[in-house]
């Protein structure tokens, strides 16, 4: 990223005078974003290492961002970043080996013990106002013991973080031991037999970065072979593999697969009455466009157990209960979940 001496926004005079608005404003209008969400890549991370804070839902039309180093500590600004104008304002606590990314992410590289602590992002408006506040802690071991560190191959490795990404979030297909000798590298992906999709090239001799169509704008690629893929859908999920071809004319292949984990959609719940031979019974279906989910009833507030005359059909979508009465009467909802999140129905009254 090319480093400006620009103000991003107009109005700002300083890194100090807009800290020190920011620091008076956040008591007044500090929105809590649950949606926004850091996560260190690698998880456990050794003096020595490159570290990425990897921000997941950043809002697309945000103006400014900013990083610090603690949670309050206004005079350990990293830097102020403005993505709709690519530009970036360093602050005092800027240490020279920070690279900030379109997506709020930030790299540092070659940590040490100094760096542990907290690590704070804030997103603002155009006046400077904080929208909302984010923070993650970052812990730097003095080493990480080779017992506990499965990659002590020579060969390549990769991992995806999360290993488990949702539908919208962001996912670092993680390269370890890439070969130091390589000319070039190229990411691409297949999915059950479909055709070879190219993501991108890197030539270390050009140091030159080509994307294919399919992925420009969606990704960022390191010197260490690592990929980063933004606002992951379904359709991303499959296997990706990474091709070196070294110095010696010979090609290395490492591959990876991930699947994604969608948001479930609210589900809505259907009251059936039915009497027969004078018995009423009623039955409550779940209904949720969602696949490979559970399904919990709630009664009152409280989970609905088996009971003598309640009947679950086998993927519990459906609820029967037989003979009823005024014990039975009351707030009924279902809860649909696949893992990764969780919506419950607006509630029906029966009778």
């Amino acid at each position: 990223m090319e480093v400006s001496s620009m103000i991003p926004c107009k109005g700002w005079t300083s890194w100090q005078g807009l800290l020190l608005t920011a620091s008076i404003l956040t008591c007044w209008h500090l929105s809590t974003t649950d949606h926004i969400t850091i996560k260190s890549v690698p998880s456990q991370v050794a003096n020595g290492d490159n570290v990425l804070l990897l921000v997941n839902k950043l809002p697309e039309d945000l103006l400014t961002f900013a990083w610090f180093k603690g949670e309050s500590g206004m005079n350990l600004g990293i830097a102020i970043y403005a993505p709709d104008r690519d530009l970036i304002m360093q602050g005092p606590g800027y240490s020279g080996r920070e690279t900030v990314y379109r997506n709020g992410s930030l790299l540092i590289q070659n940590v040490n013990e100094k760096d542990t602590g907290l690590y704070t992002l804030q997103t603002l408006n155009e006046h400077g106002d904080v929208l909302s506040v984010t923070t993650m802690r970052l812990h730097v071991y003095s080493s990480i013991s080779l017992c506990c560190n499965l990659l002590t191959s020579s060969q390549i490795m990769i991992q995806p973080v999360p290993r488990y990404p949702a539908e919208g979030e962001g996912v670092v297909l993680q390269v370890h031991n890439l070969p130091e000798d390589l000319l070039n590298f190229v990411w691409y992906k297949s999915k059950y037999g479909t055709p070879v999709i190219k993501i991108v090239e890197y030539s270390r001799d050009m140091n030159s970065v080509f994307w294919w169509p399919t992925y420009r704008g969606r990704g960022m690629v390191y010197y260490n072979g690592s990929l980063m893929l933004q606002n992951v859908t379904e359709k991303d999920a499959g296997t990706y593999t990474l091709e070196v071809l070294k110095k010696n004319s010979k090609i290395e292949k490492a591959s990876v697969e991930f699947n994604v984990k969608k948001y479930v959609t609210q589900p809505f719940v259907r009251v059936t009455d039915t009497t027969v031979e004078g018995r009423r019974s009623v039955t409550f279906t779940c209904i949720s466009p969602d696949t490979d989910i559970s399904i919990r009833w709630i009664f009152n507030n409280r989970s609905l157990h088996h009971l003598e005359r309640v009947t679950l059909s086998p993927t519990k979508c459906g609820l029967r209960i037989d003979s009823v009465g005024r014990e039975d009467a009351g707030e009924y909802k279902c809860e649909v979940t696949n893992g990764v999140s969780l919506k419950t129905s607006l509630p029906v009254w029966w009778p």
